[in-house]
């Protein structure tokens, strides 16, 4: 265990550099915060260092004043881990399809909700929000490390889902055909919180699903009604 309590000690300016998406694009590292976190992230053998301001289980023991620069919240962390990015799997049952979506929240809750009801991968189209965004990590409360994130170009992906015989569901606000979703080999896509699903991904899609609402609402923010389609998928297949 080191010792480190100045905050202009390089480790400490490359912990806090990592709050920067471009740095941790580079060193494919990011940053988690808590005993929750940190165990789950151990389960997946990525945790690469654990900085702590107590002398237990960890790598750099810290002064609390680092630690608050370190960290992205408002309360300080008792622990903080520095962990590999996750390596993506090959894609095999339900998943879900996320095109330009923008909110890290969302993102986050997408992901408990796709653990939550069995969807096993997430396609996260290249001009979405960054997946080791502080924020997004928070929101899913672990479930990052519980499902299978891929960025990708979508144009390219999805043909090649539908060559493997998935089916491509698209969400629109309209009122289209009502139908229920079920299968094994579904792909979900949300599209951006304010455009909705660009043209060409829409193109792509073998057909479309609006929820059903009362009609003094026009539409759900996109982590509900991605949540809604997914426990729709999950109900039928209980």
């Amino acid at each position: 265990m080191e010792k480190i309590t100045s905050l202009q000690n390089q480790k400490v300016k490359f912990w806090v550099s990592l709050k920067n998406k471009k740095v941790r694009e580079e060193n494919k590292l990011f940053i988690i915060e808590g005993d929750h976190l940190l165990k789950e992230a151990k389960s997946k053998n990525i945790v690469k260092e654990i900085i702590s301001i107590e002398e237990d289980d960890t790598d750099y023991l810290v002064t609390k004043e680092i630690m608050q620069k370190i960290s992205g919240q408002q309360s300080i962390s008792k622990k903080i881990g520095v962990c590999e990015f996750l390596t993506p799997e090959k894609i095999e049952g339900n998943t879900l399809v996320l095109d330009c979506l923008q909110d890290p929240g969302n993102l986050g809750t997408l992901i408990r909700s796709a653990v939550a009801f069995g969807f096993k991968n997430i396609l996260l189209s290249n001009d979405s929000v960054d997946l080791y965004n502080e924020k997004v990590i928070r929101a899913s409360e672990g479930m990052i490390f519980h499902v299978n994130v891929v960025r990708c170009n979508l144009l390219e992906v999805l043909p090649k889902l539908k060559d493997d015989g998935y089916k491509i569901i698209g969400t629109t606000v309209k009122k289209e055909k009502s139908e229920k979703i079920k299968g094994d080999n579904l792909a979900i896509v949300i599209g951006n919180e304010g455009q909705g699903m660009s043209k060409d991904v829409k193109n792509l899609c073998d057909s479309l699903v609006n929820i059903p609402m009362t009609s003094n609402c026009e539409s759900l923010n996109a982590a509900i009604a991605g949540s809604i389609l997914m426990y729709e998928v999950y109900r039928e297949s209980c």
